[in-house]
C-alpha cells in the first residue's frame, strides 16, 4: 500500500481560529489534535474541527500545497473551505482510519 499525504484545514468553529498542517495519517493526526495530545498552536486555541483536507499521491506536492495555502489571506482560505464543506462541518466522522 502506497503512503498517502494530506493538507488539512482545522478551525475552532465557524470563521473562527484557522489552522493548516500536513500528515501522512489524517485521521491519527485529527485524533491527536482533538485530544489536545500535540502541544502548540491547536491546542493553545482550540482548534479541533477538520474542515477540509486534500489528498496527494507524493510529499513534495502536499508540502508545496501546505506552505502556499499558509501565504494565501484568510479571505481566500475561507472561500476554499466554503467550497468543499459549505456548512463548516466537522469532518472527522467521515474519516475511516
Amino acid at each position: 500500500m502506497e503512503k498517502r499525504f494530506y493538507v488539512y484545514i482545522m478551525a475552532s468553529r465557524r470563521n473562527g481560529t484557522l489552522y493548516i498542517g500536513v500528515t501522512s495519517n489524517l485521521a491519527q493526526r485529527v485524533w491527536e489534535h482533538r485530544e489536545g495530545l500535540r502541544e502548540g498552536f491547536t491546542k493553545r486555541y482550540g482548534v479541533k474541527q477538520l474542515v477540509y483536507y486534500e489528498l496527494f499521491e507524493e510529499a513534495e506536492f502536499a508540502l508545496l500545497r501546505e506552505t502556499r495555502l499558509k501565504r494565501w489571506n484568510r479571505a481566500w482560505k475561507i472561500a476554499l473551505i466554503e467550497e468543499m464543506n459549505p456548512d463548516w462541518a466537522d469532518l472527522y466522522g467521515t474519516l475511516h482510519a
